[in-house]
């Protein structure tokens, strides 16, 4: 026998026992079609509830009732009832705070009704509630948190009900695996990927439940080639290259504004890259620029600005085009992609005093990308040209050099090369002007193609993560630039929001207040600052 049933029995076999003559209030008078004895009242067919009663009544029954509705403070008049049945009726709504005023109620049923709404607060104040059942009703969906005041919770019956176990749905899920209550089954009939199935053995709905937006945040009245972020002292900076107005444009995160405000200004011909490394306490920026050379700045903090600290050789750099910064074991290198005809990208390593030219790499070609990446604990460097494939260099632990390894075959024109790991698994994007994109995977020693992606006139394809989520934009000079999320189920990229953003040329990733930015910068426009927000749909 189901313990409902069993509890249920007990009742009767308890109010039968009371129905002894003798047990009525004297100058009591019974409602009609309601048995009364001294602490119980039953009402069978009854159009009302019973508003006068004797202060002692410790058990209510109605059943086959024709009301519809069980109302706020609907049964305060009898503050001593412990028991109270309500089967059978025509209710259809259950409203907050039903039943306040009933600080000792222990037994509620309301079982076989029709009911499809419950407020979000029907049962506030129940804190002794033991046993309750909304078993056999219409019921789909509960408002969250609704067994929130239920502190003394033994049993639940919500058997008979057609529950939609959506999103909606997802709080009762979690309470049902937290509470130390009895709970019936909990079937679903919806949506079909949960049809019959039982909403106590599921484990998640938490990738069905939240999506994911860019909202505009901030604009930056500049247009700007590329980005760079960088933490010191528990502060977050921003650079940015703003060759328009010949300068490398530094900003800081404004705790109390919540915007990034402007923090220094280094000036600059043509600037296309401003990189920023913090070694022993010390940031330096790395900028790159067409005209008048390369330099880098240091930051003086009693000041508080960037001033120059050193000179880049003119004669290695014609064109710079990028700028990546890295460390392999305690060391730190940079190095800048010429993009020039008679190109000569260049290593630089930190030795204390300043950065020196270490390593000519790919002499005579037109870098226009560099990227460093961990291929099976091992570090290597990639550099992308727009008059071969991508070439891939591996760093030599005997020799303390990059030496030549291979090359990423049927790739050619590339502008741009990033990597990225999803779940630990290697990917990397591959950004042409003309033709597609690619996508590739690193595994059995060697990358292969994982997906295309149509980019006529993109710059940029850059992967980026917020919280296990990710993304890949895809920025065009002629169109709405695309942002894809990863899929899981399908192990590849789908579309999932147009941006538009003219002539896009980087989209970085900045984070700070446990909040997520994408600074998206524009050569014809202003840089577009997006928020990455998260949207609880079971809420």
């Amino acid at each position: 026998m189901p313990p409902a049933v069993k509890i249920w029995a007990l009742v009767c076999v308890w109010l039968s026992c009371l129905f002894e003559p003798g047990h009525l209030k004297k100058n009591y008078r019974c409602p009609s079609a309601c048995s009364c004895s001294k602490e119980s009242i039953i009402c069978v067919g009854s159009s009302y509830v019973p508003r006068i009663s004797p202060n002692d009544i410790n058990s209510l029954s109605i059943v086959n009732g024709t009301f519809s509705e069980v109302k706020e403070a609907m049964f305060a008049h009898m503050p001593s009832l412990q028991l109270l049945l309500l089967n059978s009726n025509s209710l259809t709504m259950i409203r907050d705070d039903a039943f306040t005023g009933l600080p000792h109620l222990e037994y509620l049923f309301i079982e076989s009704n029709k009911i499809e709404t419950v407020s979000k607060f029907a049962f506030r104040g129940l804190r002794d509630l033991t046993h309750l059942s909304l078993a056999n009703n219409k019921i789909k969906v509960l408002p969250r948190n609704l067994f929130a005041d239920l502190d003394s919770l033994i049993e639940l019956d919500l058997r008979g009900n057609a529950f939609e176990c959506d999103c909606r749905t997802k709080w009762l899920m979690s309470w049902l695996k937290n509470t130390n209550a009895t709970v019936s089954d909990v079937l679903c009939v919806g949506p079909e990927g949960m049809k019959d199935k039982r909403l106590n053995d599921v484990t998640s709905l938490h990738d069905e439940c939240v999506s994911t937006d860019f909202v505009l945040h901030q604009s930056i009245a500049s247009e700007s080639l590329s980005v760079d972020t960088f933490t010191y002292k528990s502060d977050v900076y921003v650079t940015i290259a703003a060759p328009s107005t010949e300068s490398c444009m530094v900003f800081q995160w404004d705790h109390i504004e919540m915007n990034f405000r402007t923090y220094d200004n280094i000036t600059g011909q043509s600037i296309v890259a401003c990189k920023a490394v913090v070694i022993q306490d010390q940031v330096f920026v790395i900028v790159a620029q067409l005209f008048g050379g390369s330099h880098i700045y240091k930051f003086e903090e009693e000041q508080s600005r960037f001033s120059k600290f050193q000179d880049i050789e003119v004669s290695k750099i014609s064109k710079p085009n990028d700028i990546e910064a890295f460390q392999i074991g305690t060391d730190w290198f940079f190095v800048i992609a010429d993009s020039s005809k008679a190109g000569l990208s260049t290593l630089y390593k930190w030795n204390d005093k300043g950065f020196y030219s270490y390593q000519s790499l790919h002499e005579w070609y037109r870098d226009t990308d560099a990227e460093f990446l961990d291929l099976d604990g091992k570090a290597h460097l990639l550099l992308a040209s727009r008059s071969q494939v991508p070439v891939i260099y591996q760093w030599s632990r005997s020799n303390q050099k990059f030496v030549l390894q291979g090359e990423i075959p049927n790739m050619e024109d590339v502008v741009a090369v990033k990597h990225f790991r999803i779940k630990q698994e290697l990917y990397l994007s591959l950004t042409r002007y003309i033709g597609d994109s690619k996508l590739l995977h690193w595994g059995a020693k060697q990358f292969s193609e994982v997906q295309a992606l149509p980019s006529r006139g993109s710059m940029i394809l850059q992967p980026f993560a917020f919280k296990e989520r990710y993304y890949l934009a895809l920025g065009s000079d002629y169109t709405f630039s695309q942002i894809y999320l990863w899929d899981n189920d399908k192990q590849l990229f789908e579309r999932f929001k147009e941006v538009y953003i003219q002539a896009p040329r980087s989209f970085t990733v900045v984070s700070t207040d446990r909040r997520d930015f994408i600074f998206a910068s524009s050569f014809k426009g202003y840089m577009q600052i997006f928020e990455h927000i998260i949207i609880d749909l079971s809420l």
